[in-house]
């Protein structure tokens, strides 16, 4: 749960916040859970609207985007991954920069695409339990996945990937 505050929000000490309102507000609703889905994934719910909440209510929106490089250079609470990665700091520097790169491109994702690229993609959660979690259709699921995506290689100036059908020689009038 609290990962996934984190990723939502951007920083150690909403995530806190966020984890610790959202185990109150389960206990507190524990009645209320009719088992009509897995009790994590009713958990997990609950630390997802509760993280968006945060950010809707404008106290931790820009949290993420305004990470430093060195917070940066931790992503995923394993500073010393980093390190064993490179071994000169001018390596280390340029890492850290993609990495920064990339969190402000995800940051600038609405709230909806950010928090499902970041369970699709980060948490690994299947596109089903997404939408239990989110309480949306799979395919908006998916949709939402591919959107966010296609917006990050658009902002990272990553090409489109191309399929075989949609290469150059498939267009009309190409022999």
């Amino acid at each position: 749960m609290y990962a996934a505050a984190l990723h939502i929000l951007g920083n150690h000490s909403d995530a806190d916040d966020v984890t610790q309102d959202s185990f109150v507000r389960a206990y507190r609703g524990l009645a209320s859970f009719d088992g009509r889905a897995d009790f994590f994934t009713w958990l997990y719910r609950i630390t997802v609207n509760t993280a968006l909440n945060a950010l809707r209510s404008g106290k931790r929106g820009s949290a993420l985007a305004q990470r430093g490089s060195a917070e940066a250079a931790h992503v995923g609470g394993r500073p010393e991954a980093l390190g064993q990665l490179v071994s000169s700091p001018a390596q280390k520097a340029q890492i850290t920069a993609e990495v920064q790169r990339v969190l402000d491109a995800v940051a600038a994702l609405s709230p909806s695409l950010r928090v499902t690229l970041i369970l699709a993609t980060i948490e690994e959660m299947p596109h089903r339990q997404i939408a239990e979690i989110l309480d949306i259709p799979e395919g908006t699921v998916a949709w939402r996945v591919n959107e966010a995506r296609r917006l990050l290689r658009q902002r990272l100036l990553i090409p489109e990937p191309t399929s075989a059908r949609t290469g150059p020689s498939s267009s009309p009038g190409a022999k």
